[in-house]
Order: C-alpha cells, then sequence, then structure tokens
C-alpha cells in the first residue's frame, strides 16, 4: 500500500483516485485550485509519492515543491517541458526521485517503439512523406499534445529530411495548412469526449501506411501513472516509462 498526494483533481486525479483506491492504496493529499493553500511540504510529506496531473502554467512549480520536500513525484502534465532541464537540475540536487512521460498507457509506449521502427525503415524510403493528427476533449489547452510532440521526435531521429516538427490547430473539416518540405505537420483537432487519438500517416503516390493508437478511457493512462508511482519509491534519479517497461 501506498499513501498518495494527487497534485491537480481534475477529470485525471479523480480517475487516478479511485483506482488507487481500488488497489488499495490511500490517498492522504489531494490538491487543486481550490485548496492550494494545503499544497505545504508538511502535508506533502505525509505521502509516499505525489503523482501530478495540473495545468502547464503550473507543473514545473509543482514538481519543484515536491522534490524539495523530498517526496518522489511522477508527473504527467505536459505542455511545459522546456524548463525540464531546471527539473532534472532540482531533482539531483535533492537527491530526489522524478519519473515522466507524456503518456502512461502501456498501450501508447508499445505505440511509441513502433513508430520510431517505421520510421527507421522508411528512412531508406524517400518516397514517402509523414504526416500526423491528434485529437482531444475540448478542455485539453495545449496543441499539439505532449504524446504527438513524442511521436514526432521518434521520427525526426530517422528521417534526416525532416528538420522540424509545426503544428496546427485545425477548427473545421474545411481548413488547409501550407507546410514547408522539410517540416513535420501535427495537425491537432478538439473534440468533445475523446480521450485521445494519434494517427502517423505515410503516403507516396501509389499507397498510404497509416498506423494509430485509439483510447477508449481515461483508465489507461490513470493506471500507468499509479503503476508508475509503485516503481519510482525506493529510487533515486529522472525516469521514464521505457525504464519502466525495460524498452
Amino acid at each position: 500500500m501506498l499513501k498518495i498526494a494527487i497534485i491537480g483533481f481534475g477529470k485525471m486525479g479523480k480517475t487516478i483516485k479511485s483506482l488507487a483506491e481500488q488497489h488499495g492504496d490511500k490517498i492522504v493529499l489531494t490538491i487543486d485550485l481550490e485548496n492550494r493553500a494545503d499544497f505545504t511540504p508538511e502535508n506533502l510529506r505525509n505521502a509516499d509519492v505525489a503523482i501530478e496531473f495540473s495545468r502547464p502554467e503550473t507543473a514545473f512549480d509543482n514538481v519543484r515543491t515536491c522534490l524539495e520536500a523530498g517526496v518522489p513525484v511522477v508527473s504527467g502534465t505536459t505542455g511545459w517541458l522546456e524548463r525540464m532541464e531546471e527539473v532534472k537540475a532540482i531533482c539531483e540536487a535533492n537527491n530526489g526521485a522524478f519519473f515522466y512521460a507524456s503518456n502512461y498507457s502501456v498501450g501508447v509506449n508499445i505505440f511509441f517503439a513502433v513508430n520510431r521502427y517505421l520510421a527507421k525503415l522508411m528512412s531508406t524510403q524517400p518516397q514517402y512523406d509523414v504526416r500526423m493528427e491528434e485529437v482531444h476533449h475540448t478542455q485539453k489547452l495545449d496543441h499539439p499534445s505532449g504524446t504527438a510532440i513524442t511521436l514526432a521526435q521518434g521520427i525526426l531521429q530517422h528521417i534526416s529530411e525532416k528538420k522540424a516538427w509545426t503544428t496546427h490547430l485545425q477548427t473545421s473539416e474545411s481548413q488547409q495548412f501550407e507546410t514547408a518540405p522539410h517540416s513535420l505537420p501535427i495537425i491537432s483537432k478538439r473534440e468533445a469526449q475523446v480521450p485521445g487519438t494519434h494517427i502517423v500517416k505515410w503516403a507516396s503516390e501509389v499507397d498510404t501506411i497509416e498506423i494509430s493508437h485509439v483510447a477508449h478511457s481515461r483508465e489507461g493512462f490513470a493506471k500507468g501513472a499509479i503503476a508508475a508511482a509503485h516503481w519510482l519509491v525506493g529510487r533515486k534519479g529522472c525516469f521514464g516509462m521505457e525504464e519502466m517497461l525495460g524498452f
């Protein structure tokens, strides 16, 4: 049994609480906008580990507070990764433990590996061009998703013709985008009640190869975050799903 603090008590936080309690863990602290005053080192230290799913503008401070309190922290908030090196330095300075993933679903992380392998194969097939699409619920504020960025990074590692990814928020089906030949376009859509869909398309004049991952609920993400929390306790350093899953 773990004693868990949940930082960010929206839909994901509530799903994590429900599944963790079913697992036999104890939620000792939940923090949201209404009770930020309770987010103190003293309260955090009642927990064995914190799980942080908040907002891009608060994630860094949330993670820093946990690490400086000596509490291992699992974070799934996306849209703030420009400060990741700072977090790693804070983690090292405090001899702490930090776990980050853009997506905690085991299926998505298998999808990441398949995406990297396909990109490696396509590195010798210049007749194919690649583009991506991601669809999420309307409450998701950042675009593209962290999962889409991870997929894009896996492609850019192998396709030297693509120098960077570009993001486009599509608000209507008729909307068209012009993309530079050396960029990897990511089309983002926001629709009601969509947990998360990611599609990678490789198209030539004669055919199209497409891989996709479709989440049916938030439970896969929540279960992965809880598993990461259990895995992290007792370790020191910065980790991700590849370390936990072994691929």
